[in-house]
């Protein structure tokens, strides 16, 4: 068996021309254009790569993008200070602060600072708490990218078993959550790097999705033939090359779909950032969400 590639790449220009459609739509029924802030602090390559790659996916879709590059010695108290100011600003519809932030800052402070209605990178508790208790704001955008995946695939979740191998705040607890959802309605195992038995709990899944961290954890001894491997994780390679966390060349021929890493998921971040300022835009002015 080869599995069937699930081109991330691809649905991501299919979803992001809808979004752009849908801004179109909002700025000639309305004349509201959505804005999006994002804020980088120092000069970390990886960093400045993906701001730059949401910079102009954003601009693309015809929204406002703007960009705050602060030096890497800020403080705490200016970092807070320039997300209230984008509070306050009409105009920003989403603010998203570029993690990590350097040694010295509080990340949790600042994402706390983040006015929930412009929360669309989801990291503020009180967008975690929505979410937890069945009536979410937005969406993580990452387990967001993963679910639109699925569902484009027809990948179907609703009592199927999916293990999540993988607990960090930004993909593994809020995907759990997002999968048990009505309307998605999987069973789910959240397991992670010292799970006991990780092998088995796998080989038991419809659904594994792999977002740990760590080069060749998932490997085709622990896939059930025919199940759907999603491969969230981003690690660098000793030649420089990016990987996943699923050895690919295996489980491939296992799987009975698998996104590949690069070009599954990480297109899909980015393009639910998009939809979840679009929705903000929407939101704030009393508009119902699309």
């Amino acid at each position: 068996m080869t599995a069937r590639i699930l081109d991330g790449k691809a649905l991501a220009t299919e979803v992001r021309a809808r979004i752009a459609d849908d801004v179109a739509a909002l700025r000639a029924e309305h004349g509201i254009v959505p804005g999006l802030a994002a804020v980088l602090v120092g000069e970390d390559p990886a960093s400045q790569v993906y701001v730059g790659m949401k910079h102009r996916a954003t601009e693309a879709a015809g929204m406002v993008s703007r960009q705050h590059v602060l030096p890497i010695d800020t403080t705490q108290e200016a970092l807070e200070a320039l997300v209230g100011e984008l509070n306050d600003d009409d105009a920003i519809d989403g603010i998203l602060v570029q993690l990590p932030l350097p040694a010295h800052l509080d990340p949790r402070g600042v994402v706390e600072r983040i006015v929930p209605d412009k929360d669309v990178d989801a990291l503020n508790p009180y967008t975690a708490g929505r979410l937890a208790t069945g009536d979410p704001t937005f969406f993580s955008a990452t387990p967001y990218g993963v679910l639109e995946i699925l569902a484009h695939a027809g990948v179907e979740t609703a009592g199927a078993h999916v293990v999540v191998v993988g607990r960090s705040n930004l993909v593994g607890r809020p995907l759990s959550v997002m999968l048990t959802l009505k309307g998605r309605d999987a069973t789910v195992t959240l397991a992670h790097s010292r799970t006991r038995d990780l092998g088995a709990i796998c080989r038991s899944a419809d659904v594994i999705v792999a977002a740990v961290g760590r080069i060749g954890l998932i490997t085709a001894d622990m896939v059930r033939p025919g199940a759907t491997v999603i491969d969230v994780g981003t690690n660098r390679k000793d030649d420089g090359k990016l990987t996943g966390d699923v050895d690919f060349e295996g489980v491939v021929e296992v799987a009975g779909a698998i996104t590949p890493a690069p070009g599954g998921v990480g297109p899909m971040t980015v393009t639910m950032l998009l939809q979840n300022t679009l929705e903000a835009a929407r939101a704030r002015r009393g508009l119902p969400r699309r």
